[in-house]
């Protein structure tokens, strides 16, 4: 039987106890949900064992055609941060994060890049990169930021019918330069630190040793491609990923589809690029991890080309594959750039 003496002791650990609850939160991961593989493995190298990261569009997975799961909406709703790479990349996030009930904070990662705006191409079929001063970034920046305001109305508007992912002129695929995955992991170290201020230390300290590392790889990837004649440099892809790659190191970067993996090229693009191939004997020839190698079949078929095996462009490998990591999904894919093409 309770005695009162032991009644009174209880209650009198009920405030203890109470007050140790938050201590107790506190010391639980930080929730944090990122939209696709590539974003989630940086969040992890800076969060270490202070976050708790969920990735939406996994290895393998392609993220201009991806269709949220109820279970997605629940861990965005649960979410503190999450982070998104913008530039209207992920056009179906804003109705997720709408329908999850979202309170956290949002972290667009590639803030402050210089955006790359598609290739136009000349009469010989050739992509040429428009660099731009301050003023167009700063507009480009500015018109990529309203039609994300936008992006929920249409979809609202276009709710039922079919969906197609278009992210205008702008080129989203801005992690494919390593001077902007430096800036993608400033921008989500300031975001947990601003989340999470306790563990703030740690998220700088791990984010300046994982800047070091990816700038010794870009000076790396500089010199190595930088040995390779100018005119030998030029790679076939199955879609136009890799333009702020082919900006930073110097390589002309060819694909019969455009920005979106469900863009569909037309005979003419096809056959262009089948006669520039033939024509400038262009031997690098590679397909993506997320796309289908039917059309670059038929380039190998009708041009003799070898494939020279996978790049990942908008997702890691699974842990088991070549690049589980964005850097080694670097080193994996200029490895394989270097070993195809010709004077390297």
């Amino acid at each position: 039987m309770l005695t009162r003496r032991t009644l009174l002791a209880a209650a009198a650990l009920l405030p203890m106890l109470a007050a140790g609850a938050p201590a107790l939160a506190d010391d639980a991961p930080l929730p944090v949900v990122a939209s696709f593989s590539i974003l989630g493995d940086i969040a992890r190298e800076i969060g270490g064992d202070h976050v708790a990261v969920k990735t939406l569009v996994g290895p393998n997975g392609d993220a201009h055609v991806y269709e949220p799961t109820p279970a997605d909406a629940k861990a965005v709703g649960a979410a503190k941060v999450l982070i998104v790479n913008g530039l209207d990349f992920e056009s179906w996030l804003p109705r997720l994060t709408k329908s999850s009930g979202f309170k956290g904070m949002e972290v667009v990662a590639s803030n402050g890049i210089a955006p790359r705006r598609f290739a136009a191409d000349d009469d010989d079929g050739h992509h040429h990169d428009h660099d731009h001063d301050h003023d167009h970034d700063d507009a480009a920046q500015k018109a990529t930021g309203a039609k994300q305001a936008h992006a929920e109305a249409d979809d609202d508007h276009d709710e039922g019918h079919d969906h197609h992912h278009h992210h205008g002129d702008i080129d989203p695929h801005a992690w494919q330069d390593l001077a902007n995955g430096v800036i993608y992991a400033r921008n989500i170290a300031a975001a947990l630190e601003k989340a999470d201020p306790a563990n703030g230390e740690t998220y700088r300290r791990n984010a300046e040793a994982y800047v070091s590392t990816l700038q010794a790889l870009d000076a790396r990837l500089k010199k190595q491609f930088a040995a390779i004649p100018e005119a030998e440099r030029r790679v076939v892809t199955s879609h136009d990923a890799f333009g702020y790659f082919g900006r930073a190191y110097g390589i002309s970067f060819i694909a019969p589809v455009g920005m979106s993996t469900e863009a569909e090229p037309s005979a003419a693009d096809i056959a262009r690029i089948i006669d520039q191939i033939k024509r400038d004997n262009i031997r690098a020839v590679f397909v993506e991890n997320i796309t289908n190698t039917r059309l670059i079949d038929q380039i190998v078929r009708e041009t003799g080309a070898k494939v020279g095996g996978n790049l990942y462009s908008d997702a890691l490998s699974d842990e088991d594959g070549p690049a589980p990591t964005y850097v080694k999904m670097f080193e994996y894919n200029a490895s394989e750039l270097l070993k195809a093409l010709p004077g390297s």
